[in-house]
């Protein structure tokens, strides 16, 4: 056991805070914070018109049209526009057992790379998700459903999110590159 002689000095320092991000990356997060907040309220308006659905079925003994088809595109555009905000509140799935026993400049290096392959996996995503928007919005694809709404609109999430989601990243990597941000932690500065 160690003596109380105060802060273990390298604790410390590992422990000191990070440097405040400057005002375009606090822009860029309010802007993940809308589109988490956007697709919260997604989610939300999809349980209310399952609800809705049940209700019609069940009760009214009535067929649905539209609402089994609304709330699955409204899940996967809240999928798409929630990325950006899960990414900066770091709460996607991570193992940092190795990473947080890295010494901080090594940890540091691994957090741009991590980032860095990324940001390239998800460049992917954009480039084929808007290809297939555009795609769908060229040749006035509709759904081949009795409703039939034009599969363009919802297919617009795919690179919308995919586009903020890369956002985000870039920022996240200025950050740690930086100094604003520390590698591989939940603290955020604001």
């Amino acid at each position: 056991m160690r003596p109380a002689t105060g802060p273990d000095p390298v604790s410390a320092r590992s422990q000191a805070p990070a440097r405040p991000r400057p005002g375009w990356l606090r822009a860029i997060d309010k802007l993940s914070d809308v589109c988490g907040v956007t697709a919260a309220l997604m989610i939300l308006v999809s349980v209310l018109i399952t609800c809705q659905m049940i209700w019609v079925r069940s009760v009214q003994g009535g067929s649905t049209v539209w609402q089994t088809e609304l709330v699955v595109y409204m899940m996967i555009g809240a999928t798409c526009l929630g990325l950006p905000y899960v990414q900066r509140v770091r709460g996607h799935v991570n193992v940092d057992l190795l990473p947080m026993m890295l010494p901080p400049g090594v940890r540091r290096v691994l957090a741009l790379i991590v980032l860095a392959v990324g940001m390239g996996v998800v460049g992917v995503m954009l480039f084929y998700s808007a290809e297939l928007w555009y795609v769908a919005f060229d040749r006035g694809w509709k759904s081949e459903t009795i409703w039939g709404p034009p599969i363009w609109i919802p297919y617009f999430a795919l690179p919308l999110g995919f586009g903020l989601y890369l956002l985000q990243m870039a920022a996240d990597l200025f950050s740690v590159a930086a100094g604003h941000d520390k590698p591989f932690t939940t603290e955020i500065c604001d």
